[in-house]
């Protein structure tokens, strides 16, 4: 998971892999810990550190610290690549291939470290040959630094390029895609909705509540006239 390190300026680090060793010694066996860590900006720069103490916090510290020395920028396009690419290092190749507005990073945990970090949202990558987690981030960083943006192209070869075929596969699917502003409206409305029905139930509630505890008022009651006998009393005898 990723972290701001502290005083960097909104420099984050994330942790690739802790390794552990084991010396045997006379007394028993002495352990070392090793880290590869890389740092980046999430706006075009990126390194990666190596770093070894004899336990684990300080060999990320010293990983860290390394690779921020390390930091370099690398050109890109939008939130992809500019164009398709092979890195190599040792026995590890790894290709990164622009992607499409809303692709995501399709990569394993190694290459997804450090593509997350440079601040890539769209591209696919493909992994060759050894997996070894430090191979493999080298071999990244080398096929990122083998990307050669527009401009520098244009300026190395004193010509104009037209629109490249990623600019149109860009242009293209972002078409299809709704804007952030539309989907925070839209976010917005429902949350609008949502909440006017539960206010008119919640005052139907309350309306009740108070009608229920309220004392009917006693009606008058009206005095009983007195009942008359109309039974015909016997006359006295004559």
């Amino acid at each position: 998971m990723a972290e701001f390190l502290d005083g960097s300026g909104g420099i984050e680090s994330t942790t690739v892999g802790v390794f552990r060793t084991a010396a045997t010694v006379k007394g028993g066996r002495r352990f070392s810990f090793s880290s590869l860590v890389v740092v980046g900006d999430r706006n075009g720069r990126v390194g990666a550190g190596y770093g070894k103490a004899n336990q684990v916090p300080p060999a990320i510290e010293k990983a860290q610290k390394i690779a921020k020395r390390n930091m370099r920028s690398y050109p890109m396009q939008g939130r992809t690549i500019p164009h398709e690419v092979e890195g190599r290092f040792g026995a590890c190749r790894v290709r990164l291939v622009p992607a499409s507005p809303g692709t995501g990073v399709i990569a394993g945990a190694s290459v997804r470290a450090v593509l997350e970090m440079l601040g890539l949202h769209d591209c696919l990558t493909k992994s060759y040959g050894s997996n070894n987690s430090k191979n493999v981030v080298k071999a990244t960083l080398d096929g990122l630094s083998r990307l050669r943006g527009k401009d520098d192209v244009e300026r190395l070869r004193g010509i104009q390029v037209g629109t490249t075929d990623v600019e149109e596969m860009i242009v293209r699917g972002t078409s299809f895609m709704p804007s952030v502003e539309v989907e925070i409206e839209a976010e917005q409305k429902s949350d609008a909705v949502d909440v006017k029905p539960a206010k008119e139930s919640a005052a139907a509630v309350v309306e009740e509540s108070a009608a229920a505890t309220e004392t009917p008022e006693e009606s008058p009651v009206e005095s009983a006239a007195p009942a008359v006998d109309d039974t015909p009393k016997d006359s006295p005898a004559e």
